[in-house]
This record gives C-alpha cells, sequence and structure tokens, in this order.
C-alpha cells in the first residue's frame, strides 16, 4: 500500500489525535473515560477504512514499542495486561468498520450516527470481555457480569452518547465540505 503524503499526514494526524484523547481522561476504576472513541469514530468518518486501521494500528503499535501514549500516560507490551487494553485493540476494528460505512462521504447525518452506534458497540463488544478476562483471570477478581458492565459499560453509556454525537456531526460536516471541492 503506496501512501501518499497527504495520507501520511491524516493517518499520522488522527494517530497523535488519539493519542492525546487518552491523556483528557476522568478515572472510573480499571477503565478511564478519555476523548479516544471520539477521535476513533472521526478517523473513520474521515478517512475512510484502510487509512482510519493505518492511522490507529500506528497509535497502538506506538504505544505497545513504550511511548507512553495510552491512557494514565502508559505505555510498553505491558500495556496488554490492563483491562482497557481490550478497548485499544477494539480502535482498530470500529475505526475500520466506521470507515467502511461513511468511506464516500456522502451520507446522510443520520447515517453517520448509526456508523456511529455500530462503532462504539464494536468497541463495547471486544473491550468488555477483554476487560473481564483481565479482572477476572489474570488479576483473579471474580467480579460478577452484572459488575463487570457496571464498570465497563454502564458508566460509559452517557460520555459515549455525547463523543459519538460530536463526532457525528463533525464528521457528516466536514465530509460535506470536502465532497464540494
Amino acid at each position: 500500500m503506496k501512501l501518499s503524503i497527504k495520507e501520511l499526514v491524516y493517518v499520522s494526524l488522527f494517530s497523535a489525535l488519539t493519542g492525546i484523547g487518552a491523556f483528557i481522561q476522568i478515572p472510573l476504576g480499571p477503565v478511564p473515560i478519555t476523548l479516544q472513541t471520539l477521535f476513533v469514530l472521526l478517523s473513520g468518518f474521515l478517512l475512510g477504512p484502510k487509512l482510519a486501521i493505518l492511522s490507529q494500528l500506528t497509535y497502538v503499535l506506538l504505544g505497545l514499542v513504550g511511548l507512553p501514549i495510552f491512557s494514565g500516560m502508559t505505555g510498553g507490551i505491558q500495556s496488554v495486561l490492563k483491562p482497557s487494553f481490550g478497548f485499544i485493540i477494539s480502535f482498530l476494528v470500529a475505526s475500520y468498520i466506521v470507515g467502511l460505512l461513511c468511506k464516500d462521504g456522502k451520507r446522510s447525518m443520520y447515517s453517520y450516527i448509526i456508523a456511529g452506534i455500530i462503532g462504539t458497540s464494536v468497541m463495547y463488544i471486544i473491550g468488555i470481555p477483554y476487560m473481564a478476562f483481565i479482572l477476572n483471570v489474570v488479576m483473579k477478581g471474580g467480579l460478577s457480569f452484572i459488575r463487570i458492565l457496571e464498570i465497563g459499560l454502564f458508566l460509559f453509556i452517557p460520555g459515549d452518547i455525547i463523543k459519538l454525537i460530536i463526532a457525528s456531526s463533525i464528521g457528516y460536516r466536514l465530509n460535506r465540505i470536502k465532497n464540494y471541492d
């Protein structure tokens, strides 16, 4: 896959924005609320599937090699044992799916919201079981299914709805501007 300079800049920008989003956080238990999901959705809305997943893959790899760009200013291979790492993995899949759903950029605002809901759901579908595995198997936490949902889902829904609406609105408007050029 050969990328133009413009595409490389976009990939780098969204990798950086996802990293910056990790620093803007509200710590609530094992998984903090961050702005990362906003930028994951925006990468899909604005870059399309291939560049969106590449931006998130770059972010993940930079963190795994040791740059402190994950939430809590952490990084390194040991991050795979953090309860929140499943959500980081989910960024790859979610950005790609959102990019597929909005790849032509000529969709309605409603389409962007639906794509955002699907992308956010993918993050939960991947992140919550991973979090449960780390907390219950690796850390031997013995948390119930309901408790896992309380700390990995219910706390995040209000903020994720707000981020989804903001990302959908920005993505929709920027793609309309881009398509008029």
